[in-house]
């Protein structure tokens, strides 16, 4: 224990603390970035005042997992993506809709009351023909085509 009290450095802490940061762009989750500021504020410490390592190392593992504890249970949860993004087809199955645009081979546009995945109107196909203000129920997706049958 002496020879650690004698060999680490206030800069030791920093370097640590510089490699678990760059480390965290190989990882998901933010766990290194938080472990590395630790370590950064270890070193600042150790530098201002003079720790053995055995304290250096107490206030490390007290700073992350603080750190980690406030990451995970208060900010991380407001960073979420709310949206329905990635779940598209799940989102619009079943959604109901108007035609406002009308083509040849059963093809068209249509609108949402409420706009779906960040837009209102959408381009569909359908095994029937369809005129505009026809009522259409969303029953697969296709690409970025809405498959849709008519609502009786």
């Amino acid at each position: 224990m002496e020879w650690l009290d004698s060999s680490i450095a206030y800069w030791h802490w920093l370097v640590l603390g510089l490699i678990l940061i760059a480390l965290e762009i190989f990882t998901a989750g933010f766990v290194l970035l938080w472990l590395g500021l630790s370590a950064l504020v270890v070193g600042v410490i150790a530098f201002a005042v003079d720790l053995s390592f055995t304290t250096e190392l107490l206030i490390w593992t007290v700073l992350s997992v603080l750190d980690l504890f406030v990451w995970f249970k208060f900010v991380q949860p407001r960073f979420r993506d709310k949206t329905l993004s990635g779940m598209s087809r799940e989102a619009v199955l079943g959604q109901s809709a108007m035609v406002i645009q009308a083509n040849v081979a059963e093809r068209g546009r249509l609108r949402f009351s409420v706009p779906v995945l960040g837009s209102d109107e959408w381009s569909f196909i359908c095994a029937e023909t369809l005129s505009v203000g026809d009522r259409v129920s969303v029953t697969d997706v296709s690409g970025n085509t809405l498959i849709v049958s008519k609502i009786q």
